[in-house]
């Protein structure tokens, strides 16, 4: 049954902020599906929250870094492969943020499957791309260091 059929389909909606600082990212470790990998800061929007709501939250919640939104870097559309066991395959629409740090609070205990927050250069990053937990993770990097932003005006919450 597909979709126009009457089957239900909703993509998972997440956000991603890209920290930098000195001309380093601040990127998440994690574990996921057994595998440590790397991320931006980034997660699920939440019910009742805006993009950059969700955006600081899920920053704040992974790095213990409180940030400051200076753009919209962009919006992408993925769908992850689906895995021999069938598991896997659902599609993401991840809104990408840029930001700059403003304070750590380093006792802050991080999210569940957060093994540490790194601060990685452009070309560390790069080199690692296979530890990438998505392609999303290098797309929004690459889009952000190619000069993309957008005003954070280009999202708009109507309550």
């Amino acid at each position: 049954m597909t979709y126009r059929q009457g089957r239900f389909w909703q993509p998972d909606v997440t956000v991603a902020t890209v920290v930098v600082d000195g001309g380093r990212l601040l990127m998440v470790e994690e574990t996921v599906g057994g595998r440590l990998v790397l991320n931006q800061p980034a997660g699920h929007l939440e019910p009742d929250e805006t993009l950059i709501e969700a955006a600081l939250r899920e920053t704040r919640e992974e790095t213990g870094w409180d940030v400051r939104l200076t753009a919209f870097v962009g919006a992408y559309q993925w769908k992850a492969p689906v895995n021999p066991d069938g598991s896997g395959g659902r599609h993401y629409l991840r809104f990408a943020f840029a930001a700059e740090p403003v304070a750590h609070d380093p006792s802050r205990t991080l999210d569940e499957g957060i093994v540490r927050a790194v601060w990685m250069t452009p070309s560390e990053l790069q080199a690692a791309h296979e530890r990438h937990r998505s392609p999303l993770v290098w797309r929004v990097a690459a889009d952000f260091l190619g000069g993309k932003r957008h005003s954070l005006d280009i999202t708009q919450h109507i309550a």
